[in-house]
């Protein structure tokens, strides 16, 4: 038996359509991957206010949450949008019972890893070769 995914949803869609903005095309998920990831236990998303194009997925079990990903339009960017959310997502993790908050940043991407190290958060490890292209993902770690 051949079980069909689900349909993606309007937010799915809208989430999908974010990520597309902001990530390069080998690092874009489309809207099935964003509902397969929003029917996952634990996974919640953090939305920008307003209409603002940007959201944190998260997911979280027991004590750990890990950043699934991370997504502002870059016509947004440099707006401390990125730092609300990520505030946001703090919080809302600690009181969903998580001690410790885990994401994996592009090696290259010094705009993120710059706003993760000034939020407190250090490098844990290092995923070779983890991304589509090669790049190397740092995985990073904060205690809430």
């Amino acid at each position: 038996m051949t079980l069909s995914p689900r349909p993606a949803s309007a937010r799915a869609t809208l989430l999908a359509h974010i990520h597309a903005r902001a990530f390069p095309p080998t690092h874009r998920w489309d809207a099935q991957a964003m509902q397969a990831l929003l029917d996952m236990p634990g996974v919640s998303v953090v939305m920008a206010e307003g209409d603002t194009p940007a959201f944190i997925m998260v997911r979280t079990v027991f004590d750990e949450a890990e950043i699934l990903t991370f997504a502002v339009d870059p016509a947004w960017q440099r707006r401390g949008i990125g730092r609300d959310l990520l505030a946001r997502c703090m919080r809302q993790a600690g009181q969903a019972g998580a001690r410790t908050l885990f994401l994996e940043v592009a090696r290259d991407n010094a705009p993120a890893m710059a706003l993760y190290r000034t939020s407190g958060f250090v490098q844990a490890g290092v995923r070779r070769n983890y991304y589509p292209d090669g790049m190397d993902a740092c995985v990073m770690q904060r205690e809430i």
